[in-house]
């Protein structure tokens, strides 16, 4: 096996664990260990990125579902607890906190006037286009270390990791 390019914190806590643990494979670790650093870096990317627009990372999601829906920017509730993968507690009371805050608004369903659509208002679509615009060059510039195949590549890997959790 070739020798890495450079070695990092990882490498360390995985040597360490070896020397400790000869009996057991650290595979999963060299791989799992570094996603999930790079989750915590990408988590202040986000914040960072959609606090410009004064929005938490839970606010994105819901107002991002919208956005993505396209013209008129309305989901059922229903369609937004898929979307999001919460519980309908949860997307209820997140549902209401947007309604106060003027991102959201609630609307009678024109093809059955017992449900609910969730409409994005206008401020509402101008943070979430501000808090994309902003997620895009933050993450690009994550990103910048890797070659457009390379990213293409572990894109393609992390595609076919995450398969099963769905």
């Amino acid at each position: 096996m070739p020798e890495p390019e450079s070695t990092d914190s990882v490498d360390a806590i995985v040597d360490a664990w070896k020397r400790e643990r000869p009996d057991l494979d650290f595979a999963p670790l060299q791989v799992l260990s570094r996603v999930w650093r790079l989750s915590r870096h990408l988590d202040r990317a986000r914040r960072t990125s959609f606090g410009t627009s004064e929005l938490d990372s839970w606010e994105f999601d819901v107002l991002s579902a919208l956005r993505r829906a396209g013209s008129p920017y309305q989901l059922s509730p229903k369609a937004l607890l898929e979307e999001t993968l919460v519980s309908s507690g949860t997307m209820t009371n997140r549902i209401d906190r947007l309604v106060s805050r003027g991102l959201v608004e609630r609307r009678t369903s024109p093809k059955d006037g017992r449900g609910i659509l969730v409409t994005m208002t206008p401020d509402g679509l101008a943070r979430v286009d501000r808090a994309i615009d902003e997620l895009v060059i933050n993450e690009t510039q994550l990103l910048s270390g890797l070659s457009k195949p390379d990213q293409e590549r572990l894109a393609g890997l992390l595609r076919k990791l995450s398969r099963d959790f769905g």
